[in-house]
């Protein structure tokens, strides 16, 4: 537990440049809470390296993470909207809201 702990405040003051935790404000935006599939089709498509999985909770959308060089799960958010992104990985279990750059634990969701 203490572990998940420290890996969530690193994840925050990565992701959003700050240990302060922020508000989404759209959560009611949650759709899909599983992934139909493990796999970027995108990048099979593109041929091109995927680092993590990340998951669209309004479509349920699995695309690469902004460390893969497609970047596919922030086109996603730019192309349709969709706000939410939850890791897929084992082992996390976190949210991103694109709109309100908040990094949330999965247990707050």
């Amino acid at each position: 537990m203490k572990r998940a702990r420290v890996g969530d405040t690193l994840r925050r003051a990565l992701f959003q440049g700050s240990l302060k935790r922020r508000e989404c404000s759209h959560l009611e935006s949650i759709e899909r809470t599983s992934p139909e599939r493990f796999e970027c089709a995108a990048c099979l498509e593109e041929a091109t390296r995927t680092v993590h999985l990340r998951m669209c909770l309004t479509c349920g959308e699995v695309a690469c993470c902004d460390s893969s060089p497609g970047l596919h799960a922030r086109r996603h958010f730019e192309e349709t909207g969709h706000p939410l992104i939850r890791s897929i990985e084992p082992g996390e279990q976190w949210v991103w809201c694109y709109r309100d750059r908040a990094y949330l634990s999965e247990a707050l969701v």
